[in-house]
């Protein structure tokens, strides 16, 4: 069996920069253990898989160890590979997903993805994470899935440590820190060692998150954000209500196939 892979660098606008995705486009489904193997063997945070579905296409997300249920950036670089070498006619497609229909359409030379938006709240009690993190944020948030915790400056955000033996026993699978930023509205880092990717380069479900508590904060719903992992990618954040909006650009990084 051959099946197409592209890799692209998603939320970047050059190769080597932003988030790699691979994106394997499927006339059906595969076996989801053939599904997690190839994830696991491409070792990218995530793979995508899409299969057609009338106009629309079905999309899932693999990490090299399990699938997840939303995963911004490999969104963002399936529309790409749609719009660039599938179907270069379309302007906007619909991604029926675990997490709902994501829309991503062309905006001008970037992308603007439209996914549901994820508010944190206030934590009293996160026990562990002051440990894993090595350093004391001035607040902590929560999710479902998520510690947010918030500092003062970007440079303490850039200079964090994790251990990520101590964030794989919390009780959250994942881990975002935040700062307002130093010529950007705000800077992040993301990390998920229990899903095995110890740092994320660029992490379109984070901004789900960080998006309505920087909008509150600074009062203002379009942000610039930039995420200061050690590739770095940047993207405009838009708070719609319960939804947001997120723009980038995508730079591809190979074209190919996988021969099981």
């Amino acid at each position: 069996m051959s099946i197409p892979i592209y890799q692209v660098d998603a939320f970047a606008d050059r190769v080597f920069g932003g988030n790699p995705a691979a994106v394997c486009p499927l006339e059906t489904w595969l076996p989801d253990a053939v599904m997690q193997a190839i994830a696991a063997e491409n070792n990218l945070s995530e793979t995508a898989f899409f299969v057609p579905r009338g106009d629309d296409y079905d999309l899932r997300w693999f990490t090299p160890g399990v699938e997840v249920d939303l995963c911004g950036h490999a969104t963002l670089g399936s529309a790409w590979v749609i719009f660039n070498r599938l179907a270069p006619e379309r302007s906007v497609v619909r991604f029926h997903t675990r997490s709902g229909i994501l829309t991503v359409k062309r905006d001008g030379d970037s992308l603007a993805m439209d996914l549901p938006a994820n508010p944190a709240k206030p934590c009293d009690d996160a026990p562990g994470l002051l440990e894993a993190l090595g350093a004391t944020p001035a607040e902590v948030l929560t999710t479902r899935d998520h510690f947010v915790a918030v500092f003062p400056t970007q440079a303490e955000v850039r200079d964090l440590a994790p251990d990520f033996g101590r964030m794989a026993a919390l009780d959250r699978w994942a881990v975002m820190v935040t700062a307002p930023g130093d010529d950007v509205d705000f800077v992040s880092r993301f990390f998920a060692p229990r899903k095995g990717v110890p740092e994320d380069p660029v992490t379109g479900s984070a901004h789900c998150v960080l998006t309505p508590f920087w909008a509150a904060r600074l009062g203002r719903n379009e942000l610039t954000a930039r995420q200061i992992s050690r590739r770095g990618g940047s993207l405009r954040c838009r708070l719609l209500g319960d939804r947001v909006e997120l723009v980038g650009r995508v730079a591809p990084y190979l074209q190919g196939t996988i021969d099981i």
